[in-house]
This record gives C-alpha cells, structure tokens and sequence, in this order.
C-alpha cells in the first residue's frame, strides 16, 4: 500500500480574485474526492505578501479542509508562528484537533525567513529567534488548560486539545540552531531537507536533556508528482506552471536555506531534467511504486502553479484510476 499525499497551496499567478476563488473551491473538492480514495494525507504550507496570492491563512484553509474529509490528515508544512499571536494560535488548534479528532497532523512551526514577512506583521527580524522561542513555550503551556505567565498577565486558554499532551507539532528547519530549539522542547525534528549528520546532532541534543526525540528527514530530494497519459504534451501544457512555482520559490531562498524541493532550473527543460518535478504516466507511477515496495510515497500537487482546473483533476483522478488499484 503506498502512501498518497497531496499539496496545496493555492498560487495563482495574477491574483484574480474570481479565478482564486474557483481555485479554493476546486482545492476543498479535491480533498473530498482523495480523502474517499485512501490518501494519507493533503499539506498547506504559508507565506504572505506573495505576487502570486501563496496561501496566507494556513489554519483557516486547514479547518476547511478537515470540514470537508473525514480520515485523513492535513497537515502543515509550516505554520510562520513567529507571525502570530500563539495564543490565538493555541485555541485555533485545539478547536481544530477537537472538530477534526485529531487529524490536523503534523504541524510543522517554522521560524520563516523573508524579512518583509516580518515587517508586514511588525515584527522584529532581528529578535525572531527569541520570538520564536516565546511563541513555542506558550503554545505547549497554552495546551496544559492551567494559567501561566504570559507577556505580563496571567492567562488560561480553554478549551483543551482532544490529543494528549498536545496536538502533534514539530520544529522545522535545517540548522543547529533549529535541532537544539526542537531537542529543548522536546518536540519532533522536522528539517525541510536531509543534511548530513544534522539528526544525530538533534539525537545528541535530546540525550542530553533526557527526552525522547523523532527526526523525520524528506531525504535530498522531494518529488511533486503529476500524472498524464502523455507526458511530453503535459509539460509542453503546463510546464510553465511547475516553473513559476519553482523560480518564485527559488526567488525567496538565501545561501543558508536548504529545502528538498529548491529548484535551480531557468526553464522548464532544465526543470523536467531537474527531477523535483516530474510527470509520469500512470503505468510508470505502478512501476516506481513496485520498486519501492513498502517505502513507496507519491506527493500530488494537483493545483500547482496556477495550472487549470482540470488538468489538476485529470492527474488526481488518473492516479485514483489507474495507479492505486494496481499497488
């Protein structure tokens, strides 16, 4: 049995509001369909601010998505909690872990690394890393349903999550920095890319400090995955979406970020040879999936780009079709 994810993230180049909108609906619509087909799992990342309308409002998508599903989870890759009021934070989590029975998992904090992110939101860059830190303690204080000290005022945030001790959260990044905030919290280590020896330094962290720590790298590279019929005229058809995503994304990184999915291509040939994201034909997915036997994992990213409505429905449902009844 393979393990089906999908990504959304809602970038639409222009930001029509109408054609956004169709998107949104099309993104709920789609969840429903995959969630009855046994996938595992639909992932929302954010940022804000973004020429091309990337999703902002991460825990709102979320909630609607969990609305729309009944088993699988969806999960955040990653909430910029720096951004926002943990508080606030807490209580939606828990309302959502509640209404959902647990299934807003895993979310995945992040610290973010656009500094007008920052500004648009009045916060420090400077001190993010203390920010961070802030926001982090108040959430698993948050979660315990007792008063603590918060900012100068006593505070109690009700109601409690269903999941005990607490939903399931991990700290994301790919530094020292982020293993020690993960291992002194106690939290999952959840790095946006595998760098050597970085989760046996987090594994020493967490020996020192006498917690149990879980590390769960992506590996070098993650693939998005599109199926079609015919693979050429697919990238010839929406190439250019896949290649939007990955030059807006690549626009944002510095030398220091590391991701799985950080393209370097200019154009969509040097995108397809890339590898990160790849079209394949229904019986090529059953292949790649029979060869990786109990370890296979397919990231569907049905909407990406700005690709049209229904190419996104066309790979969603060749894969319920033609792949997953043969794995």
């Amino acid at each position: 049995m393979v393990m089906s994810i999908a990504r959304f993230n809602m970038v639409c180049p222009g930001i029509n509001p109408e054609h956004l909108s169709d998107r949104y609906k099309a993104a709920l619509d789609i969840a429903e369909y995959i969630d009855q087909h046994g996938f595992a799992m639909a992932t929302l990342d954010e940022h804000h601010g973004a020429d091309d309308g990337w999703m902002p409002s991460t825990l709102v998508t979320a909630g609607m998505f969990l609305a729309r599903t009944k088993t699988m989870n969806t999960a955040l890759y990653a909430l910029l909690l720096p951004l926002h009021d943990p508080l606030r934070v807490a209580e939606d989590i828990a309302v959502l872990d509640l209404t959902s029975g647990g299934r807003l998992s895993p979310v995945v904090l992040g610290l973010g690394y656009r500094p007008e992110e920052y500004a648009m939101f009045t916060k420090d860059w400077s001190n993010r890393g203390k920010l961070f830190d802030e926001c982090v303690d108040a959430l698993l204080k948050a979660w315990t349903g007792e008063p603590f000290e918060f900012r100068g005022a006593t505070v109690r945030v009700t109601p409690t999550p269903l999941t005990k001790p607490h939903p399931v959260v991990g700290i994301g990044g790919t530094s020292k920095v982020a293993a020690r905030r993960a291992a002194r919290f106690g939290l999952p280590f959840l790095p946006a890319r595998t760098v050597p020896g970085l989760a046996d330094y987090y594994s020493e962290q967490c020996a020192e400090r006498g917690v149990e720590g879980f590390c769960m790298e992506p590996g070098d590279v993650t693939v998005m995955l599109h199926v079609a019929e015919d693979p050429d005229r697919a990238w010839a058809e929406i190439g250019q979406h896949f290649l939007h995503e990955a030059t807006m994304y690549a626009g944002w990184q510095t030398p220091d970020i590391q991701s799985s999915v950080h393209s370097h291509a200019t154009t969509v040939e040097e995108l397809r040879a890339e590898g990160i994201y790849q079209i394949l034909t229904p019986d090529e997915v059953v292949g790649r999936a029979k060869e990786l036997g109990e370890l296979a994992a397919f990231n569907l990213h049905p909407l990406c780009g700005g690709m049209p409505i229904d190419k996104a429905w066309e790979s969603v449902q060749l894969y319920v079709d033609r792949v997953l009844p043969n794995v």
